[in-house]
């Protein structure tokens, strides 16, 4: 479990093929930048982009990890060299600051709009309408692994146009300074939204048949 609070930016450095054949994935050599390393261990889980990721290797300042080739077609911004958001697993006597999230990205969005709005940014992006049913006005959703507020939800017959302000502590310590219009982006829909919706369906479907 994460928070969406990111602690730091890294940079994937190298992208070395795990095999031969096209189902192949990954090892991406990250470094950690102003992320601690010495409380990690292998085998426990980092995010990257949003996305939680196994740590195969380390030293003091560099993490491996692999990803396999269902998760590169599932997230973006894992398969070349870049910068990335990183945050470690959270610990249960950690601040929840931001949201409680557990690094399973759901889908991609598509940035639409990106630009200043008085000293913050505001930040719209296209989700699709299966993702879209999960967001609500001041709701929690997760952008690149950001924690973040929604706005504004504009639902269409083709998904949802969601809006975010970004205050500028956020765009200064994140990857979504990078962002502009047809970016895509990792998202994460909140996880007691999730349930409320499996709950609400289950009930319906376990209704008894009336005569």
């Amino acid at each position: 479990m994460f928070t969406g609070i990111v602690a730091t930016i890294g940079r994937i450095e190298a992208v070395t093929p795990l095999g031969a054949n096209a189902d192949a994935g990954v090892r991406l050599s990250i470094a950690s930048g102003g992320l601690p390393l010495g409380d990690v261990a292998l085998g426990d889980s980092i995010a990257i982009q949003g996305a939680c990721m196994t740590v195969v290797a380390k030293t003091d300042s560099h993490f491996d990890v692999d990803v396999s080739r269902e998760s590169l077609s599932k997230t973006v911004g894992l398969a070349r060299p870049g910068e990335v958001n990183l945050e470690k697993a959270l610990r249960l006597a950690d601040h929840i600051g931001g949201h409680l999230v557990s690094g399973h990205v759901d889908g991609l969005g598509t940035v639409t709009h990106f630009a200043p709005v008085g000293e913050s940014h505001e930040l719209r992006v296209r989700a699709s309408t299966e993702l879209g049913k999960y967001l609500a006005y001041k709701g929690s959703v997760v952008v690149n692994g950001v924690s973040l507020t929604v706005n504004s939800v504009r639902d269409d017959a083709d998904g949802c146009e969601f809006s975010i302000n970004l205050i500028p502590h956020t765009v200064a310590v994140t990857t979504l300074k990078h962002l502009k219009a047809g970016s895509q982006v990792n998202l994460e829909i909140d996880l007691i939204a999730r349930y409320v919706e499996r709950m609400l369906s289950h009930t319906t479907l376990a209704q008894p048949a009336t005569v």
